[in-house]
């Protein structure tokens, strides 16, 4: 079986890719895989080190490039995206760019070339904010920043190819993740890294908008179990096992290095920063998902894991 992976150079898409290459996924152990990542700034051959796969470098805005790399391949995974929310505040052209449009395009190159399974990756923000409760598959999409739009879009093109043109697409949407190799823009390897180096940590605004977390393996088992049982042309919720505070979240970090709240400085919040997002997820978890790692295991091996890489985030930072 031939597998191709859209920004498999990513965070999340070099763990799916590690962990298939070393055969992590029973029943897809000899799947030939293909990488296609545009190296964006998030996109990192290093993430990719020891995987056995083939690499194209290339964009999924690119119809010709696509035309000659995805007829064979069985499976399509798209984890190709624009995802930080400040940078589509400052500038949301690139986001559109890849998260709309590419989407597109790339939608339209599976059809063409007779692909028999996509799996477009998506996130729970394009849901916008939820007070109380939790939102399911069938929930109205009310994105607040540039990059959730832009993903909403994007998934309702996916959608669009699956109902009109017969594509088996599966949509995947899962709350914030953590663990290695997590380009450190994003909050956690943020704080980390800048813990390590005995620098302050930015606390946006009162604190107390709330996340879920999971960690990345939990994630790409549950885009693996969609893969190979998600109902076409449905969404599948993917979540993890906390919902906290960011002073929650920051107060673990803090504790993890022996700093206190002197480490933190408070910053403007964002604009129009959602309070709260929320998954309910028993879809998935009907069909014998669940998480395996503890957040509190898990982001001590992710605080571990930063320690002992250094040479990987100096680069980067």
């Amino acid at each position: 079986m031939r597998v191709l992976v859209a920004g498999g150079a990513g965070f999340i898409g070099s763990h799916y890719v590690r962990t298939l290459a070393g055969g992590g996924y029973p029943g897809f152990e000899d799947a030939e895989i293909t990488v296609l990542d545009k190296l964006t700034y998030a996109g990192n051959r290093a993430n990719l080190e020891g995987a056995r796969c083939t690499f194209v470098h290339g964009d999924i805005c690119d119809a010709e490039l696509l035309a000659k790399v995805l007829p064979g391949h069985r499976v399509v995974l798209n984890f190709a995206a624009e995802t930080h929310v400040d940078r589509s505040i400052a500038d949301g052209s690139d986001f559109v760019a890849t998260n709309v449009a590419g989407t597109h395009t790339l939608m339209r190159a599976c059809a063409d070339s007779g692909v028999e399974r996509v799996v477009q990756v998506s996130t729970d923000e394009v849901y916008g904010s939820i007070e109380a409760g939790s939102w399911t598959e069938d929930a109205p999409l009310a994105p607040t920043s540039p990059y959730a739009a832009a993903k909403a879009g994007g998934d309702l093109i996916a959608l669009s190819y699956a109902r009109t043109h017969g594509l088996d697409v599966v949509i995947t949407r899962c709350c914030n993740n953590y663990g290695p190799y997590q380009f450190p823009e994003k909050v956690i390897p943020l704080f980390v890294t800048n813990l390590l180096r005995d620098r302050t940590v930015p606390l946006y605004g009162d604190g107390k908008n709330v996340r879920g977390w999971v960690h990345v393996d939990d994630h790409c088992r549950g885009i693996q179990l969609v893969l190979e049982k998600g109902r076409t042309g449905e969404v599948h919720h993917i979540g993890g096992d906390v919902e906290l505070t960011n002073i929650e979240l920051t107060e673990r970090l803090l504790k993890a290095f022996g700093a206190g709240w002197e480490s933190v400085r408070t910053v403007a919040d964002r604009k129009g920063h959602d309070r709260r997002y929320s998954l309910n997820d028993d879809l998935l978890r009907g069909m014998g998902y669940r998480p395996r790692i503890p957040f509190d295991a898990g982001l001590a091996a992710t605080v571990r894991w930063y320690a002992e890489n250094r040479a990987w985030w100096r680069a980067l930072k």
